[in-house]
């Protein structure tokens, strides 16, 4: 696809995500710090408009757009190795450029990096492909692949102004702390009021043209139990921070981890390889098993 061509899907895709079909419609611009996000006009693709604007031509360029178009088309573009219909920007929101969602920018200079979920010094594409395993529900990409080359250098052309060796700002989701005791009963109300008419009342998601406007939540369709998403922890500060889409920080911290207890126990598929996880200790408190 051309830069122009990538450019006007970004622009469509901002209008599809901050026009929701929620009472509360403001658009939240992030910077880094996620406790405290102010109101302001949407916009929040205008860092990703720019990335792909700026994408070269020639090989380099193609390989970069090939990434960009697996990371936010990732269940249509790869599917042989994805096991639901999520894409990889359903968290990592807004091509990985969002702080407070998960974003890939400064990532490269961080990794290998240590986890304990492993118990091993990870490359990135491990953490890639623990993404296609678990939070995709399928299968992972072949390390030294091009489809693996194209994500890392999508993910390495964003992070080009970034700073060596530091984590990025508003790196994974920021949480929520002290921890809440959730209600699971109230986040069931809550559930329906602030996400079924996006995500649907049976979690499954709302599909316009064959495609996912927004993802499933739960069911067959959406991440597994060993996906970082399946854990109490990441799922509220997740939604406190981002969600519903366009009007991120509008609900209180006990807002979302009740939502979120909901969400996480609701059915979805098992992983099997599970049993290897933590092989050093180390077993969060908010694990799904």
């Amino acid at each position: 696809m051309s830069n122009s061509g990538e450019l006007a899907y970004a622009v469509k895709l901002a209008v599809g995500l901050v026009v929701v079909p929620v009472a509360a419609t403001v658009g939240v611009i992030y910077s880094g710090d996620t406790t405290s996000q102010s109101p302001a006009q949407p916009a929040p693709l205008d860092l990703l408009a720019k990335n792909l604007a700026a994408i070269p031509d020639g090989p380099a360029g193609a390989s970069i757009h090939r990434g960009y178009e697996i990371v936010s088309r990732t269940f249509e573009t790869l599917p042989g190795n994805v096991g639901n219909g999520l894409h990889c920007t359903s968290c990592h929101l807004d091509g990985g450029t969002l702080a407070g969602a998960g974003p890939w920018i400064g990532l490269p200079a961080v990794f290998p990096e240590f986890r304990a979920r492993s118990g091993n010094r990870d490359p990135l594409s491990r953490r890639i492909n623990d993404c296609f395993e678990r939070s995709m529900n399928g299968t992972a990409l072949a390390p030294d692949g091009a489809d693996m080359a194209a994500v890392l250098d999508y993910i390495n052309f964003i992070s080009r102004d970034a700073p060596g060796g530091k984590p990025p700002p508003g790196r994974g989701f920021k949480r929520i702390e002290p921890p809440l005791v959730p209600d699971r009963e109230a986040g069931a109300l809550k559930y329906t009021t602030h996400c079924a008419s996006c995500h649907g009342g049976d979690g499954a998601g709302l599909l316009a043209d064959g495609k996912y406007a927004f993802p499933p939540v739960w069911g067959e369709r959406s991440f597994n139990i060993g996906a970082g998403m399946a854990r109490l922890d990441t799922a509220a500060a997740f939604i406190r921070a981002n969600m519903p889409r366009g009007a991120g920080g509008t609900l209180s911290d006990q807002d979302a981890y009740d939502t979120a207890d909901f969400i996480i126990y609701q059915p979805r598929p098992d992983f099997a390889d599970k049993v290897h996880d933590w092989p050093k200790g180390g077993k969060p408190r908010d694990a799904r098993y």
